[in-house]
């Protein structure tokens, strides 16, 4: 599977509904353990050696990959064949190194779309040898196993012409249920069912004195006041949603049973409301909100807080506060967890995620190491400090996602609707052709606008029963990937394609 075009002719246009390929999968027949086993790669062994994690701001160096169209992610799979001399070279000082053994880092590359000049990420993933073989050539077969995030540093080239680089492992946080731990004692404040505390009468800014109803309703319009357009906009939407749902009450939300840790109400968010408005950032919006809303009750209420001149009884029920619970839910590890979980379930179906529901730090990984995007768009989720935040964005993709377009010239070559699972890992992974060129695929069971680019090859399939031909996109002839023919007629599906997340255009926001 060369990563160059061939210079054969390019045939006529493949990828119609019509033509009788994989535009019906009924009777799935292959096995999709196959794929993820990369059996192309011939006999491995076992390293025997498994890394520990470490620390969380701990400094090491440690010998360097750079590959471009690649984002590894922890837990996920990465298969390596190494012909380079330099790389060869990182693989042995990886497997004899005392510190972190067995252990190297992966950053990804990319051409910079102007003057395609190499641009290197700074945040990378450990990648953990298990699995290696030599060949006669000198030649190496490695497979790896993402471990944990990294900043890079700096980077050097050793005596031995090995890539190595200095790097520095991430803290990352811990899976968040209860709301105040986003909020702080702001979370854990009660107003009463009729505003029988201090917070229901006060002296308002021009001195006339507010009591019940009016405490509220000057307090929710003086916070939207301040406000810009947009945040208005979001704030009275989620307000008017959760209202007509019952569950507006924001300390609903701090009902929480001590002996499971789970809310005791069972309402469903509204997949709009753990999103911004387009054109902002993924928890801008909600920053500035919840910045707000916490300034407000700081600077007027903190300090008749501080007095503890009521006490909520058990009989009191919360009544809405400066904000809705949706907020609240947008910093719960667990519940966004399970929505995406359950939206990956909807959308793409395998694999099961609901397994991982209760390791939202887990989850979040596996979902943006298989999700059929582009890698630049799998590289700013690797990027993404924070369970919730990257739970959040996956949520969004998984939402909007619905094009795949080629990137150099727009021409639209699938739906999301064509996805087609035929590896255990997921729609989307990673394999290594005979020449070292590793490759993330996602495939696809019908796919347009794409011509056939010389004949089918058997030899070094990474899908055990399918030849395969490469593909190059019919309007730009850039090569976008391989479609997948079956050896044997009973297999189903009897064809399918392989596209290259790397030449993929960034077609969600």
């Amino acid at each position: 599977m060369h990563f160059v075009m061939s210079d054969a002719k390019i045939g006529s246009t493949y990828g119609r509904e019509d033509d009788g390929g994989a535009g019906n999968v009924g009777g799935f027949t292959y096995d999709v353990s196959l794929a993820s086993m990369h059996s192309y790669l011939g006999e491995v062994e076992d390293t025997q050696h498994r890394v520990s994690f470490l620390d969380g701001g701990a400094i090491l160096n440690v010998p360097m990959f750079y590959l471009e169209g690649v984002v590894l992610f922890p837990e996920a799979t990465l298969p390596l064949r190494v012909i380079q001399p330099r790389f060869k070279a990182a693989v042995e000082k990886a497997l004899s190194q005392v510190e972190a053994s067995h252990t190297i880092g992966v950053i990804r590359v990319h051409r910079h779309p102007d003057d395609y000049r190499l641009c290197f990420s700074n945040v990378g993933t450990t990648a953990e040898i298990r699995q290696c073989r030599r060949l006669d050539d000198g030649s190496l077969n490695v497979l790896t196993r993402g471990q944990q995030r990294f900043h890079m540093r700096r980077t050097w080239i050793d005596v031995e012409g090995a890539p190595c680089a200095e790097i520095q492992i991430i803290q990352e946080d811990l899976p968040q249920r209860t709301p105040r731990d986003a909020f702080g004692q702001l979370a854990s404040v009660s107003n009463s069912c009729r505003f029988s505390h201090p917070l229901a009468s006060h002296t308002s800014k021009y001195g006339h004195e507010v009591k019940d109803n009016d405490s509220e309703t000057m307090s929710e319009a003086s916070f939207e006041s301040d406000l810009s357009p947009t945040e208005l906009e979001l704030h009275q939407s989620v307000i008017a949603s959760t209202s007509s749902h019952g569950y507006d009450r924001v300390n609903e939300l701090m009902n929480i049973d001590s002996e499971s840790g789970m809310y005791e109400h069972d309402h469903q968010l509204e997949r709009s409301s753990l999103v911004e408005p387009a054109g902002t950032s993924h928890h801008s919006m909600i920053g500035n909100l919840t910045e707000k809303a916490s300034d407000r009750v700081g600077s007027t209420n903190q300090s008749l807080l501080v007095k503890q001149a009521w006490a909520p009884t058990s009989k009191q029920r919360a009544s809405r506060f400066y904000l809705p619970d949706w907020v609240f839910r947008m910093y719960d590890s667990y519940y966004l967890a399970q929505r995406a979980a359950d939206m990956w379930k909807e959308i793409v179906g395998s694999p099961n995620m609901d397994d991982l529901v209760k390791t939202p730090d887990l989850l979040s990984f596996h979902i943006a190491s298989k999700f059929p995007v582009s890698e630049s768009t799998r590289q700013e989720l690797l990027e993404i400090d924070g369970i919730s935040y990257r739970l959040r964005r996956e949520i969004e993709l998984l939402g909007c996602f619905d094009r795949v377009r080629c990137k150099t010239c727009q021409t639209e070559i699938a739906r999301r609707s064509d996805t087609l699972v035929m590896s255990s890992d997921g729609p989307l992974g990673a394999y290594v052709n005979p020449h070292g060129c590793v490759h993330e695929v996602m495939t696809l069971y019908k796919a347009n606008g794409l011509a056939l680019v010389g004949h089918p090859v058997a030899e070094y399939s990474w899908f055990p029963g399918y030849t395969w031909t490469i593909t190059n996109c019919a309007m730009c002839e850039s090569q976008m990937g391989w479609l997948f023919k079956a050896i044997d007629k009973r297999l189903k599906p009897e064809s399918f394609w392989g596209i290259r997340s790397s030449q993929v255009a960034d077609d969600v926001k």
